[in-house]
């Protein structure tokens, strides 16, 4: 494990290292609280095997340093930014699931509990719109976004927030050093997402084999898979890309088999071709982040290909990608091996603070 930046100015030569699909740019650090001495050099994100050069995702008006990675990093992981002290982003987003919670539903203040499982935080970097219903145009905005909901952290309004921030001293220090400035919600935004866009994956099994050469990255039912993802099982048709994600919504009828139907992406567009429509999500990490969909229905990758291989549950607003595919039993083993290599390298920096300003 290694810990976040502290400080890092790196060369862009210094990137490559030969023969390795993954550059680590994050050299260890002690304090966590206090980040006086950190230097606010921009921070570069590690190329790695796979992926695009993230830092080309990174948008001009909030760009990567050093000091503000670190305070997103505390406000990440800090219980304080709820309405009771009880729930921080990490509650739902723990790096041992993939970001996620492990649970069908997320669990808020309160004990009160969403009606949708947690997104994988995994490649943001590389997101659009944000949430499953897409309703965050930035990943600034779905930083604060969960602050704010009565089942999440509870606070009525972003000012309500910033009035409790400004109680702790630390904070206004940081603030000041980082931005220049007394404590506002877009700056808590623009710190929450720069944090969040240092955890990457990339250099998985899959990658190592299909872009790196190495025959024996993939087992034998894995390779199969690979090929059934880009053929038979028409996979690719949504989850494409290096990110294995099309960043597009899909109705693949969860919840039309209930008499309560989710209305996702329709609540935020208003289009009637968006009812029922989720984003599709990142596969990388998929292993780690289980529930799937979103509402947390199936509890394994068997049952998730299972699901697709009966062509989903049919609805007059059904995505016309969703067909029965007829794949045998061994080949949905095989698909299910693939995905189990998705597991890969680039978030294993990020741990709890071991203290937050006071």
């Amino acid at each position: 494990m290694y810990a976040p930046v502290r400080c890092i100015k790196v060369l862009a030569g210094a990137l490559l290292l030969m023969g390795a699909g993954f550059v680590s740019l994050v050299p260890s650090m002690q304090a966590d609280a206090a980040l006086g001495s950190a230097s606010d050099s921009p921070y570069l994100l590690p190329q790695i095997q796979g992926l695009e050069d993230p830092n080309g995702f990174v948008p001009a008006e909030n760009p990567l340093t050093a000091r503000k990675v670190d305070l997103g990093r505390l406000l990440f992981f800090d219980k304080r930014l709820s309405k009771n002290d009880t729930i921080a982003c990490a509650s739902c987003h723990l790096p041992s699931k993939g970001f996620t919670d492990g649970k069908p539903v997320s669990t808020g203040i309160n004990g009160l509990k969403g009606g949708r499982s947690a997104p994988a935080s995994v490649n943001r970097v590389f997101s659009k719109e944000q949430f499953w219903d897409g309703r965050a145009d930035t990943l600034e905005a779905q930083s604060i976004g969960p602050f704010v909901s009565p089942v999440e952290h509870g606070f009525i309004n972003h000012d309500e927030l910033v009035a409790k921030m400004k109680k702790i001293a630390g904070y206004r220090k940081l603030f000041q050093d980082v931005f220049g400035r007394d404590i506002v919600i877009d700056d808590v935004g623009k710190a929450i997402a720069s944090f969040q866009r240092t955890i990457l994956s990339g250099n998985s099994a899959v990658d190592k084999y299909d872009l790196g050469g190495d025959e024996k990255a993939l087992s034998e039912s894995a390779r199969r898979g690979l090929e059934l993802f880009r053929g038979k099982a028409r996979c690719t048709r949504c989850h494409s890309g290096f990110n294995f994600a099309d960043e597009k919504f899909h109705n693949l009828g969860i919840g039309w088999d209930t008499n309560t139907v989710d209305l996702g992406r329709y609540m935020v567009t208003n289009n009637p071709e968006d009812i029922g429509a989720f984003k599709t999500p990142t596969l990388r990490e998929i292993a780690r982040t289980a529930p799937y969909m979103h509402d947390g229905r199936f509890k394994t990758l068997e049952d998730v290909v299972k699901f697709y291989n009966q062509g989903g549950i049919k609805n007059p607003h059904q995505d016309n990608t969703i067909i029965p595919l007829e794949l045998t039993e061994q080949e949905q083993q095989d698909l299910v091996a693939m995905l189990k290599s998705l597991n890969g390298e680039g978030w294993q920096h990020v741990t709890a603070p071991t203290a937050f300003p006071k």
